[in-house]
């Protein structure tokens, strides 16, 4: 069934967009900043896509699951929208990590306190 596999992919991002607004992770703690690390990953990932698909390294697949638009020879739209996932999916991770790093962190720098509660 052609346009599975993007379906699949929308479906995913929609639910990485509703974690990551509900939450203030990624895109709704900075859109600015968030949308310019999304460009910058997704140029870079296309960039080594295509530059794989040029050494012979990646290649498409007999699947009946993609919708058969091509970016670029061997880089199909799913190829696009998976980034975004990727891109998205780790950023959101980063954003949930950091505060618990931080705070785990903050705890390990406490001052020490005597038994009496002397610092």
């Amino acid at each position: 069934m052609p346009g599975l596999y993007l379906a699949g992919l929308v479906l995913s991002i929609a639910g990485i967009a509703v974690l990551d607004a509900r939450y203030r992770l990624f895109f709704w703690r900075a859109p600015l900043r968030a949308a310019a690390v999304m460009a910058v990953g997704l140029v870079f990932f296309l960039v080594w896509d295509v530059a794989g698909v040029h050494l012979g390294i990646f290649f498409i697949g007999t699947t009946p699951l993609l919708t058969g638009v091509l970016l670029a020879p061997d880089v199909p739209l799913e190829e696009l929208f998976f980034l975004v996932l990727l891109c998205w999916t780790t950023m959101d991770l980063f954003g949930a990590v950091r505060p618990v790093v931080e705070r785990l962190g903050r705890r390990g720098t406490a001052t020490p306190r005597h038994e009496d509660g002397r610092a």
